[in-house]
């Protein structure tokens, strides 16, 4: 238990009756690079019960924020998604994770590629200013079943271009694309199609993904992430990590689960 710390809810908001989002205080000597997650929970029958969740928040922000989604009679999640301001979280002061920028090569654009709560990670990278630096596009596309599932939309839209420290950066550098696959909307379709048959590129006004110019981050469905490493391998990109950059990254911890 010497890793683990109680920290306080600040504020829970809800998305919908399935998805939610969890705001802590944050210990002073909490550290992690923007991408990461840590493993987080509640005291269960006098034990720990703990499971990993990416930081949305920002590695320079005071508070810790979690995106969740809550399974019906899940062990965790429906105690999660009860709680109140003012109620105790344990938090793991232990942070990894392979989707952080210094696993990939340099490029041209990056694709931040999620599915679901699989979006967390990268809300604190677009929170970076070094990813702006980095790249001179990027690309966050995320996809849901229902609209109301598209959860940090304003905030991405309205809120991260008017930042006063890298909002001019990402106004022009930031291209979003919500996609719902089970109600119309504007986009539609899961993301491997539509990295598949092109239309995410005709729709942006991008050139297909290119091994010499892209760099792609994966978060999400099992089933996305082993479809989208198919293609991507197919044309010769590379999975980076701890042990060395590459063409791209996943989050192997929530893959194998």
């Amino acid at each position: 238990m010497s890793n683990i710390i109680e920290k306080t809810v600040l504020d829970i908001h809800h998305w919908t009756d399935t998805l939610f989002t969890l705001r802590l205080n944050r210990d002073p000597g909490f550290r992690f690079d923007n991408g990461q997650f840590a493993m987080i929970g509640l005291m269960v029958d006098g034990r720990p019960l703990m499971r990993a969740y990416s930081m949305v928040s920002a590695n320079y922000e005071e508070h810790l924020e979690f995106l969740s989604i809550k399974v019906p009679n899940g062990p965790l999640t429906s105690r999660l998604a009860a709680v109140k301001p003012g109620d105790t979280i344990l938090v793991n002061k232990k942070t990894t994770g392979t989707l952080v920028l210094d696993n990939l090569r340099p490029g041209k654009r990056v694709y931040l590629l999620a599915t679901g709560t699989g979006l967390a990670p990268f809300l604190s990278i677009i929170k970076d200013p070094e990813l702006y630096e980095r790249f001179d596009q990027v690309v966050l596309v995320h996809s849901v079943r229902h609209i109301a599932d598209l959860a940090y939309r304003d905030f991405i839209t309205e809120e991260l271009p008017k930042n006063e420290f890298f909002g001019d950066e990402a106004r022009h550098k930031l291209l979003y694309y919500p996609t719902v696959t089970r109600e119309p909307f504007r986009n539609q379709g899961r993301i491997t199609d539509l990295v598949a048959n092109g239309k995410l590129f005709a729709d942006l006004g991008l050139p297909a993904l290119n091994r010499a110019e892209d760099r792609v981050m994966i978060c999400g469905n099992p089933h996305m992430m082993t479809e989208l490493i198919e293609q991507l391998e197919a044309q010769g990109f590379d999975q980076g990590s701890h042990a060395g950059v590459g063409d791209y990254v996943i989050e192997k911890a929530f893959a194998e689960k």
